[in-house]
């Protein structure tokens, strides 16, 4: 990286104002509180692996996960089972929506973690009892991501149970082909509590950063996943972080990430940082207009490209 920008001493504000003139998307309207987003927060934060934090303006501008929330569950999924969540979700890329009615043809599983059947499937597979233990360890995870104790915007988790009707409909299918063990509400209500938990762009540049440093939050040195779920989350992002649009992402970013409706995006360059960026106006694909471009000049600015890696 000796002849690109150092992460430590990046100058986020500067590129924060070259993304606030990029225009375009379109706010999402799926609950009411999406609807209400403001459009032109735009917050950046980066987290180096040897635990330097640096942010812009709104970087602590509260927001809900979403489907940022998704490597974090699979993550924790990952490790409650020891591996063995590998046996219910698929891991394959799929050109469908993210809450496309559509599972594994011969299996019943899923075909990935990143989209909405599969976070609901790993969602349930994460330890507990009931839904309010499954909850608590999902916090309680998120919030040893971020390094701090987080919250849940019970209003938006409500909505994303009660308005959810592609995930009720994807948790009776996968119920009726016997992957998804528990009951389907249920299982729904632990998805869209844990979209709703609230963090900030720097809480989520941790959390990124966690998963880049093979699991181990840089923050505060706690091992929250074992090194393997690490590499395998990072793995899947890369592939499938960004549904349809994850190759071209891959090609023109080579950042693994995970994209969101609430304009959130979370990126892990392994070995070498954890970044996050928050905007509400999204792209067809469902991608942050701003974001993507955050993450380019990212990329491009820090080296970050792990294909594009020389020497």
């Amino acid at each position: 990286m000796s002849a690109t920008a150092d992460p430590r001493t990046y100058d986020l504000d500067a590129l924060r104002g070259r993304a606030l003139r990029r225009t375009g998307g379109t706010v999402d309207d799926s609950i009411p509180e999406l609807a209400r987003a403001d459009a032109d927060l735009l917050g950046l934060a980066l987290v180096t692996i040897d635990g330097s934090v640096s942010s812009s303006a709104q970087a602590d501008v509260g927001f809900s996960l979403q489907s940022a929330v998704k490597p974090f569950l699979f993550a924790l999924a990952l490790q409650d089972t020891d591996g063995a969540a590998l046996d219910r979700v698929g891991i394959e890329p799929t050109g469908e929506a993210f809450d496309a009615i559509k599972l594994e043809s011969g299996t019943g599983r899923p075909p990935n973690p990143m989209v909405n059947a599969g976070a609901i499937l790993t969602a349930s597979l994460v330890e507990g009892d009931d839904v309010a233990a499954r909850e608590q360890r999902i916090l309680a995870g998120l919030s040893a991501f971020a390094g701090r104790d987080l919250e849940v915007d019970e209003a938006i988790a409500r909505n994303e149970h009660l308005l959810g009707d592609r995930n009720h409909a994807l948790a009776h299918l996968m119920r009726s082909e016997g992957t998804l063990r528990v009951g389907a509400d249920d299982a729904v209500a632990v998805y869209a509590h844990a979209c709703a938990v609230v963090v900030d762009a720097r809480d989520l540049a941790v959390m990124g950063a966690t998963l880049a440093h093979g699991g181990r939050n840089p923050v505060t040195g706690a091992q929250v996943i074992g090194a393997a779920v690490a590499r395998d989350v990072v793995s899947v992002m890369s592939t499938c972080g960004v549904y349809d649009g994850s190759g071209r992402w891959m090609r023109q970013v080579g950042v693994p990430a995970k994209s969101s409706v609430s304009g959130a995006i979370v990126l892990s360059a392994p070995g070498v940082l954890g970044a996050a960026v928050i905007s509400p106006p999204l792209d067809e694909r469902g991608t942050s207009v701003r974001g993507h471009f955050v993450s380019d000049a990212l990329s491009a600015d820090l080296g970050l490209h792990v294909f594009g890696r020389v020497g």
